[in-house]
């Protein structure tokens, strides 16, 4: 699960500063104003880690890859080839990371925290360079052993411990390379060390922290009368929702059961999604079924309320469609992953937006197997709706404020602005932006003026 992060020179972002992410993360904000590519970053850094070339330090993308960024320059901050990309993840680990250091005779390096921070530069083909990286493992707040990969001031590659003292091979003195994409030391510089082995551990850890990130886009496919599956398992719900029907099936065949949170019963897969769709008030009855016997074709089948004829997902309003990718990601993405969606109340009634709020709640609390998911939603969102419902759930204590982190996120002279809300324990923010929603009062205040204006002229006409 990631902690914290920190983006300089990135597209509309001079510097967002140190950004604390909960288990549950909102972000607002107005339109243009930079939030998304937050997300887009994320999606960079886990498309460069699936990369085969080794030799990119940052895979901007193209027409088959999760995003496309276009040149290195469209992503500098204000074009400035000059510039230094930067940026620092840091993130719990699922489990302990620990190692020895054959060559002193001390307790193991233990550590369940985890952080990367790197620096990139436009080459002289104005590509992506990797100017040097930085690990830190730590244990709670306690740092264990950080390594920093850097060019020194001769224009070497440098491995400078902190808190270790790496031990040189015999007879190995060759300079070490430039790093391996943007995290990872290369085989040829490791094996100068006799005791270096660790730092595969560590780009080990940061691929699996990237390959669990997943993202749902603010536009989804339109509902199908038939849904093809083979089979086969997909990584997630897909950029538009359009694996979510196969996602159910997979999670049906594999008998994935999970919870709502502590001390809730727990269900198939399918029949969670079916009652969140009941709860939200949506649908009265949900479900996916093959068109015939052997047949790889399925339909989903809805009825809207419990007097009415059960039909296609087609045949019902559009909103049903545009929600089901969020709620199916929410529980169907692997444990300790991160889930990054824009706009998931798109379509949606005000009432469902509010209930959305719960089901993220639920998502963030969730068991599998009877073991905690320890999942992450990250969520863009334009609606007061959903915020009030999350305010009434903390004020209810049922998420702790220390388990949400809430963003307003505008247009600046200097860049993208990200202004971090105060919630306290009874869910009130104390440091509420002004036109967060609108001017609802000036609205207000002028119609009832206006109002008043054209009863006085009618009473005179």
């Amino acid at each position: 699960m990631l902690t914290s992060l920190r983006i300089q020179n990135f597209k509309a972002w001079k510097d967002t500063g140190q950004v604390r992410l909960a288990p549950l993360t909102v972000i607002f904000g107005t339109n243009s104003a930079g939030k998304s590519s937050l997300g887009h970053l994320l999606l960079a850094l886990k498309q460069t880690a699936l990369a085969t070339d080794r030799k990119r330090a940052l895979h901007l993308g193209d027409a088959n890859t999760l995003i496309d960024l276009g040149t290195f320059k469209d992503c500098l901050y204000r074009h400035d080839l000059s510039s230094t990309l930067e940026f620092e993840l840091a993130w719990n680990l699922p489990k302990n990371l620990t190692f020895r250091d054959l060559h002193e005779k001390r307790t193991p390096y233990i550590g369940n925290a985890l952080s990367l921070s790197a620096d990139l530069k436009a080459d002289k083909k104005e590509q992506p360079e990797i100017q040097g990286f930085t690990y830190d493992l730590r244990y709670g707040s306690d740092r264990v052993v950080a390594v920093d990969h850097v060019l020194n001031g001769g224009g070497r590659w440098a491995l400078n411990p902190d808190n270790y003292k790496f031990v040189q091979a015999m007879g190995r003195k060759w300079d070490l390379t430039e790093p391996e994409k943007f995290y990872r030391v290369s085989e040829t510089s490791l094996s100068r060390y006799q005791n270096a082995g660790f730092l595969t551990d560590f780009a080990l850890e940061t691929e699996r922290m990237l390959a669990g990130i997943s993202y749902l886009g603010p536009l989804r496919n339109h509902p199908q009368r038939i849904y093809q599956w083979s089979g086969d398992t997909p990584e997630d719900v897909g950029q538009r929702g359009e694996s979510s029907v196969a996602a159910i099936l997979a999670a049906e065949q594999d008998g994935r059961k999970l919870n709502k949170g502590p001390r809730k019963p727990t269900r198939r897969f399918a029949k969670l999604i079916a009652e969140w769709l009941t709860d939200i008030h949506v649908i009265d009855s949900f479900a996916v079924k093959p068109v015939a016997e052997g047949r790889k074709e399925f339909e989903v089948l809805i009825k809207t309320q419990a007097w009415s004829p059960e039909v296609k997902i087609t045949d019902v309003g559009f909103g049903v469609s545009q929600v089901l990718p969020a709620l199916v990601q929410a529980f169907y993405c692997p444990p300790n992953s991160t889930v990054w969606m824009e706009q998931p109340e798109i379509h949606l009634h005000p009432q469902v937006q509010s209930d959305l709020a719960d089901v993220f709640i639920s998502a963030v609390h969730a068991s599998q197997d009877g073991k905690a998911r320890n999942v992450q939603l990250i969520v863009e969102s334009h609606s007061e709706h959903f915020l009030t419902r999350l305010q009434r759930r903390i004020a209810e204590e049922q998420i702790k404020p220390s388990e949400v982190a809430i963003y307003f996120c505008r247009n600046t002279e200097n860049g993208a602005a990200l202004e971090s809300l105060d919630l306290n324990l009874f869910g009130e923010i104390k440091n509420w932006p002004t036109d967060f929603f609108g001017d609802q009062m000036g609205d207000l205040s002028a119609r009832t003026i206006a109002a008043q204006r054209r009863k006085q002229h009618g009473a005179g006409a």
